[in-house]
C-alpha cells in the first residue's frame, strides 16, 4: 500500500511540473506578447512568475523524496531509477540556473540585452521540459 501511495503522488507531482511546463511554454508564453503587446510583455512575465519559484522548489523536492523512497523500496529498477535520478538532477540544476542566477539578472537587464536573455530562458526551459518528460516516459516504461 505505501509503494502504491508514493507512485501515485510521486506520477502525480511529475505530472503536476510537466503539464504546468507544457502550458507554459506552449499556451501562455505564446500568447502574452498578443495580449499586453511586446513592450510590456517582461513586466506581464515578471508577474506571473512572482511567488512561483518555491512552489516548483516543493515540486521538485516531493519528486526527489519520493523518487528515493521507491528507490529503497523497488532496489529490483536501479537502471531505469538511475537514469530518472540524473534527469532530475540536470532538470534540477537548470532551475536552480534560472531562478537564482538568470532570472535577477533578467530582471535587471536593460531593454537592448532583454531579447537575447528571453531567447535563452525559452531554450533553458525547453531542455527542462525535454529532461521532465524523459523522466517521465521512463516512469511509464518502467
Amino acid at each position: 500500500m505505501v509503494t502504491r501511495a508514493l507512485v501515485l503522488v510521486h506520477a502525480g507531482v511529475a505530472a503536476l511540473w510537466l503539464g504546468s511546463m507544457a502550458y507554459s511554454l506552449f499556451t501562455v508564453q505564446p500568447k502574452l506578447a498578443a495580449m499586453v503587446g511586446r513592450d510590456d510583455t517582461e513586466d506581464a512575465q515578471r508577474i506571473l512568475a512572482h511567488g512561483n519559484r518555491w512552489r516548483v522548489v516543493a515540486l521538485i523536492t516531493v519528486l526527489w523524496v519520493t523518487g528515493t523512497a521507491l528507490a529503497v523500496r523497488e532496489p529490483g529498477h536501479l537502471g531505469p531509477t538511475s537514469v530518472k535520478a540524473a534527469l532530475l538532477a540536470a532538470a534540477t540544476a537548470l532551475f536552480w540556473w534560472i531562478s537564482w542566477r538568470a532570472w535577477p539578472r533578467r530582471v535587471f537587464a536593460l531593454p537592448a540585452e532583454i531579447p537575447a536573455l528571453q531567447r535563452q530562458f525559452r531554450a533553458v526551459a525547453l531542455a527542462m521540459f525535454g529532461l521532465v518528460g524523459a523522466a517521465f516516459v521512463i516512469s511509464y516504461l518502467w
